[in-house]
């Protein structure tokens, strides 16, 4: 079966749509280059305190040294939390979402505390967590968990409060129960959602495992970050801010891909 010749107005236009998304990759690419550029010049020349600041070559050299020793056990340590409390934080926060959603009742009442509990800072709560849970892996991961869990319940329990009634409304008129509404209509529609969540939460994961790290650790990313800074080693300090920034853009990557699979998937 030969393929659709396509017309010279849309030939012209997918040429057009592909350089543009090649100068916007290469514009970024050039900006970080530049950014690294002047900051190793502005070190070499002394405009900027290479010991506080650091510079690109030594962070390099630092980095090198870490991967030679135990980098990649914090990494995984780091991702491992982080991954845990995401999921469990998506996973139980959807639940609840599901019940308030089930129950307008049990919304209304639960409203203004899911309010209150996603304005907190959690890292306020880390003395009581590690009081509660202990001084360890769990810790983290229940620092991570607090996180994640309130602003999957809101975000998911927005959207499906959100759906198109007229869908739920001809449903129901074909004698379509709560569930079937749910499961046929209400959780479909608000797959993007869902995704969107995600994206948040899994860097809003990652803040809580680095503040647990902050607070009680003895590996990880964050245990890195709190030595370097006590023992002034502050090219291990930037070294993994860096990693980090990099763990946390592949994380997210890795989520937009899912989101992609799924969305097609359920496209066809």
């Amino acid at each position: 079966m030969n393929k659709p010749t396509l017309s010279q107005e849309r030939t012209k236009y997918l040429e057009k749509k592909k350089h543009r998304k090649q100068m916007i990759r290469f514009c970024q690419i050039a900006v970080l280059a530049i950014f690294i550029a002047q900051w190793e010049i502005t070190a070499r020349l002394g405009l900027i305190d290479s010991f506080i600041l650091s510079q690109p070559s030594r962070i390099w050299q630092t980095f090198l040294n870490m991967a030679q020793n135990d980098l990649f056990m914090h990494m995984g340590v780091t991702v491992y939390e982080t991954l845990v409390g995401f999921l469990l934080g998506v996973v139980l926060g959807t639940l609840f979402a599901i019940a308030l959603w089930w129950s307008s009742f049990a919304s209304k009442v639960s409203e203004p505390y899911l309010v209150v509990l996603n304005s907190l800072p959690k890292i306020a709560l880390g003395p009581v967590i590690i009081v509660i849970v202990g001084a360890g892996t769990q810790a983290i991961i229940f620092m991570a968990l607090a996180i994640s869990l309130i602003v999957t319940v809101l975000e998911m329990l927005n959207g499906f409060r959100h759906t198109d009634n007229e869908y739920i409304r001809m449903a129901a008129t074909f004698g379509a129960n709560k569930r079937q509404i749910f499961t046929k209509i209400v959780f479909p529609y608000n797959i993007s959602t869902l995704f969107n969540s995600l994206k948040i939460n899994i860097g809003l994961s990652l803040v809580g495992v680095i503040a647990g790290e902050f607070l009680v650790s003895k590996a990880g990313l964050g245990y890195l970050i709190v030595y370097g800074g006590q023992v002034f080693k502050l090219d291990l300090v930037m070294a993994s801010v860096i990693i980090l920034s990099v763990v946390a853009a592949v994380m997210y990557e890795a989520v937009a891909l899912l989101e992609k699979l799924v969305l097609k998937w359920y496209g066809h």
